[in-house]
């Protein structure tokens, strides 16, 4: 059985969001929000709000117990790009994009993995 959580159009880049959700794919889930609460980054922030999702997902949606339960991905896609112009010297302009993410959480039940 699987369980996945969803957070669209979050606010902050691929690439940030990924460093953390590499950190936590493979382990158990309460010791992931164990993890996710002591990482002093936005992206872990943003991970674990998800993560209790799935969490919740799990226990009132298909009964599962949350003690059994396995981060088995978390997957950071790209979401669309804000395009900003930055001013510049003499009156010209930078382009810029603010990139936002779509954060995915896949839960499995079954026996955790020692890391």
């Amino acid at each position: 059985m699987e369980v996945t959580s969803l957070s669209k159009f979050t606010r902050i880049s691929p690439k940030k969001a990924r460093e953390v959700a590499r950190s936590i794919q493979g382990r158990p889930a309460n010791e992931a929000l164990e993890l996710l609460a002591f990482i002093p980054r936005k992206s872990a922030r943003l991970l674990r709000k998800t993560l209790q999702s799935a969490i919740a997902n799990a226990e009132n949606n298909h009964n599962l117990a949350s003690d059994n339960l396995v981060i088995k991905s978390a997957l950071v896609e790209e979401g669309p790009a804000f395009k900003r112009f930055k001013p510049v010297a003499r009156g010209s302009a930078h382009p810029f994009k603010k990139r936002t993410s779509h954060l995915r959480i896949i839960l499995a039940e079954g026996a955790a993995s020692s890391n």
